[in-house]
């Protein structure tokens, strides 16, 4: 009798730790879900100021402004009118009030072909540290 309220309740705990293994998985998906919207670029006025994370910006790097992805975080621009993409490193944070998905330093904008635009449609992807590293890189060699 013992033995089989013991088995039982391994049994169902087994389900709950599944079931909170496969929610957590879910969630980060969910989390890491591309956005699509508009980006834009800061302009020279934020040059040698300080970003959120503490770093001096500089408008030849390849760094970003995100509302809500963590601060470090690698992503994939992509320019949906050209199909131009760029990885960049969320380094700051937006105005509250901007309705915009990204702002980008004018390198990136150049990269993905609408600096003389001021506003594209873009989608945004987080990706791994690792394959950002060395993209940028050799977007910064290219670049300079």
């Amino acid at each position: 009798m013992k033995k089989g309220i013991v088995i039982n309740f391994f049994a169902k705990c087994s389900v709950l730790i599944f079931m909170f293994v496969a929610l957590a998985g879910i969630r980060s998906q969910a989390q890491e879900a591309p956005q699509v919207g508009t980006a834009s670029y800061y302009a020279n006025k934020f040059n040698g100021r300080k970003t959120a994370n503490g770093e001096i910006f500089n408008n030849n790097d390849f760094t970003a402004a995100h509302n809500k992805l963590p601060l470090g975080t690698y992503v994939k621009v992509t320019n949906l009118r050209n199909h131009k993409w760029v990885i960049v490193r969320i380094t700051d944070r937006l105005h509250y009030a901007n309705k915009r998905v990204v702002d980008l330093t004018q390198a990136a904008a150049k990269r993905l072909g609408f600096y003389y635009r001021g506003l594209t449609k873009v989608k945004v992807e987080v990706v791994n540290r690792e394959y950002a590293s060395s993209i940028i890189t050799a977007q910064e060699l290219s670049y300079n």
